[in-house]
């Protein structure tokens, strides 16, 4: 969904979450504390009230490790495989999934109310992550900076080696950033494996700028963002940032000032897993059921603005009426992104950073 947005909504929601706990007893027959290690990223949030929950029915405490972008995040939990830095991973997303999974990051665990989750979800047959929530990484654009140059919306991936759209857009870099690695991929479903290299290169040509994660591209580069001061209108982003516009805008606003351009839209799924080497695997797995629990979930879409992976989720009022719900989306098969990943990026930072 995903997402799972979103970097931003970490400055503006409640930071540092902590929970009271218990776990084993001492020898007086007194709870002794556990805590868990939540290894996130940046763009990780939840109600307060919603972790309070899971403090009075488990009584785990939980310290969250922000670990910036979702890539720099799987990279640093494969670093430090089997003596991790956390417990739970919460964040990896369809894009990563393979790579964390050859390097056997997650101890398997079949989840408490994983029954309800999406089938189409399922990433996994062997349980070792469990999918919490989806978002569709698509290009986003600024609505008054359009109309006021008279100039029409690209309608997809095909339109931005335009001349007319020359220095308009920000993308993100594959090698580092979750979304910059799904647009990679949007570019190769679109165009083929043939095809996507030769598109990258005009791209390149007509101006596009590359940094490294999303904060940077819609917090600084993007001009339609409200938290950003940038100057380019074309940013890849997610198809649920326009109701974080409305929801957090000062003045308050109706209508998003950006929109979405479907036809760019690319899937993702993040999902949790029990990382191995941890010395509270039990208490590890309650956290990950607690992730695709009914208050986690409802809290998802307003926290993260990204979808539930559970279905039946009510979803807010201001999400059902600005998110962007493509009818259809680029994918590709799991099995050739294994394949080819490592080398798509490489010829990707050879054309555009070499």
């Amino acid at each position: 969904m995903l997402r799972t947005t979103r970097a931003w909504l970490a400055t503006v929601l409640a930071l540092g979450l902590t929970l009271a706990a218990c776990g084993d007893t001492t020898a007086d027959g007194e709870a002794e504390p556990v805590t868990l290690r939540l290894l996130t990223h940046d763009s990780f949030a939840v109600s307060d009230e919603v972790l309070a929950g899971f403090t009075e029915e488990t009584g785990i405490e939980v310290e969250v490790l922000r670990s910036g972008d979702a890539g720099s995040m799987v990279n640093q939990a494969i670093l430090t495989a089997g003596n991790p830095q956390g417990d739970v991973l919460f964040g990896i997303d369809s894009t990563f999934l393979t790579r964390a999974l050859e390097a056997d990051l997650f101890v398997p665990h079949e989840a408490v109310g994983l029954d309800a989750v999406d089938r189409e979800l399922l990433q996994d047959d062997e349980h070792r992550v469990t999918p919490v929530d989806y978002g569709d990484v698509c290009l986003n654009y600024d609505k008054a900076w359009f109309e006021s140059k008279g100039l029409p919306v690209p309608t997809g991936l095909q339109d931005l080696t335009d001349p007319r759209y020359r220095d308009l857009l920000v993308v993100q870099n594959p090698a580092t950033s979750s979304p910059g690695l799904a647009f990679l991929l949007a570019s190769v479903a679109t165009f083929g494996e043939d095809g996507w290299e030769a598109w990258w290169q005009d791209l390149r040509a007509n101006g596009v700028l590359v940094v490294d994660g999303w904060e940077q591209a819609y917090n600084a580069e993007f001009s339609g963002g409200g938290a950003s001061e940038g100057d380019r209108p074309l940013v890849v982003s997610y198809a649920s940032s326009p109701p974080v516009e409305v929801l957090y805008a000062d003045p308050p606003v109706d209508e998003p000032p950006t929109g979405v351009i479907d036809a760019s839209c690319y899937r993702q799924v993040e999902s949790a897993g029990i990382l191995a080497g941890t010395e509270q695997e039990e208490a590890a797995a309650d956290l990950v059921d607690f992730l695709v629990s009914e208050p986690f979930q409802t809290d998802v879409p307003l926290s993260m603005f990204v979808f539930p992976a559970v279905e039946g989720i009510e979803l807010p009022e201001v999400f059902v009426a600005h998110a962007a719900q493509p009818t259809e989306v680029l994918e590709l098969d799991p099995a050739i992104v294994d394949a080819r990943r490592e080398e798509w990026i490489d010829a990707w930072t050879d054309l555009m950073l070499g």
